[in-house]
């Protein structure tokens, strides 16, 4: 029974774990702060005020408006955790309106842990271990974004995003949620300044659990609570940055460069941000952007400074960046980025390895 209980209770840690977010409302949906897009993810998405291509529906959906192209269609795909979690990403959209001023796109996101052994039914009520009941099952996280961009005023852009979230976890239990985004940018001759608010109203998200008359007679024999229903709520968060663009050579079509600064604003919880509060937590995030001929472009990102505590005293050590890497190809229509990033929390660490690859259709290549 011993053996049996510790089987158990990893599984069954893993549900109270999610069932104690919505007391806390902190980390909701953290599946949806990683990022998409090599090019963003290479500039520590750095991006607020200067995103110009499909994936701009997740940094500010009001970039989507300086896609040139009629179309463009985008994916990604990423390993996180030595492989363990696979995260894919596809957007696509097109220009709308008869004068072709506002931007519409649809956005997917996945990130899953897959073919995860259920051990609750290896120990028989007889103390026997049987091998033919352990099943496998997926933990998946889905997000599925509708976006729309405008020109409302002059020199100003604005768009929003209304997403719906399906999480969930084999056959345990699943959640449904949705929540909208707002998103502005200025620019101004080289100078550009980006806004964006990440679920504005709060973003709720609904579990259910479902576990059979089995399951639970395992769980009461082995002195595990049953997981129950609850609600998250993923709170406001603002990004604002701001940028500055310019380029060298004939027509400035020699070596270009972007640097973009952004502050992050959440309001769900202490972290280990620069500044930190009950009230708001301030972390910023540099990227910069050197181009070739507008055809090779290597980028780099600053961002995740904190302080890291001493596991040996406890102390604070002193603060430390996260640096990521990327580089870019423009071969005509087609965009294809790679960036060498890190999703966890460990600052200078590079740790994934991420593609992208975005293409215009039916129009002609960008100036």
């Amino acid at each position: 029974m011993k053996l049996q209980k510790k089987l158990v209770l990893v599984l069954v840690s893993f549900f109270l774990l999610i069932d104690s977010y919505g007391q806390s409302r902190k980390f909701v949906n953290e599946f949806l702060n990683i990022g998409v897009g090599a090019k963003n993810l290479s500039m520590f998405g750095a991006r607020t005020a200067t995103t110009d291509d499909i994936t701009a529906a997740y940094w500010n959906p009001s970039g989507l408006l300086n896609i040139k192209a009629p179309f463009q269609v985008s994916a990604m795909h990423a390993e996180w955790f030595a492989g363990i979690a696979q995260y894919d990403y596809l957007g696509f959209g097109k220009k709308l309106g008869k004068d072709q001023n506002s931007f519409g796109s649809i956005s997917i996101i996945r990130m899953g842990v897959d073919n995860i052994p259920n051990t609750i039914n290896l120990i028989g009520s007889d103390g026997r271990v049987n091998y033919d009941e352990i099943s496998q099952f997926s933990a998946a996280d889905y997000a599925f974004i509708a976006s729309y961009a405008g020109t409302f005023f002059e020199n100003m852009r604005l768009g929003g995003n209304a997403k719906i979230i399906y999480r969930q976890i084999g056959k345990f239990a699943n959640a449904w949620g949705f929540g909208f985004d707002l998103g502005t940018q200025f620019k101004f001759n080289n100078l550009s300044i980006g806004v964006m608010g990440k679920d504005i109203t709060s973003t709720f998200t609904s579990w259910a659990f479902n576990f059979t008359d089995q399951d639970k007679a395992v769980f009461a024999a082995t002195g595990n609570e049953i997981p129950k229903s609850s609600v998250e709520f993923g709170l406001p968060k603002i990004i604002a940055g701001i940028a500055y663009e310019g380029g060298l050579g004939i027509n400035k079509k020699g070596l270009s460069y972007l640097v973009e600064f952004d502050l992050n604003f959440s309001t769900d919880g202490r972290r280990h941000s620069l500044v930190t509060s009950n009230f708001i937590d301030i972390s910023p995030a540099l990227g910069i952007e050197l181009g070739l001929k507008e055809r090779v472009f290597i980028r780099a990102g600053f961002g995740n400074l904190q302080r890291v505590l001493n596991e040996i005293d406890g102390d604070a050590a002193p603060f430390e960046i996260q640096p990521n890497i990327g580089i870019g190809l423009k071969l005509g229509r087609l965009n294809i980025d790679y960036a060498l990033a890190n999703a966890g929390e460990v600052a200078s660490v590079l740790y994934s390895h991420i593609f992208s690859v975005s293409l215009d259709l039916a129009g002609k290549n960008r100036e």
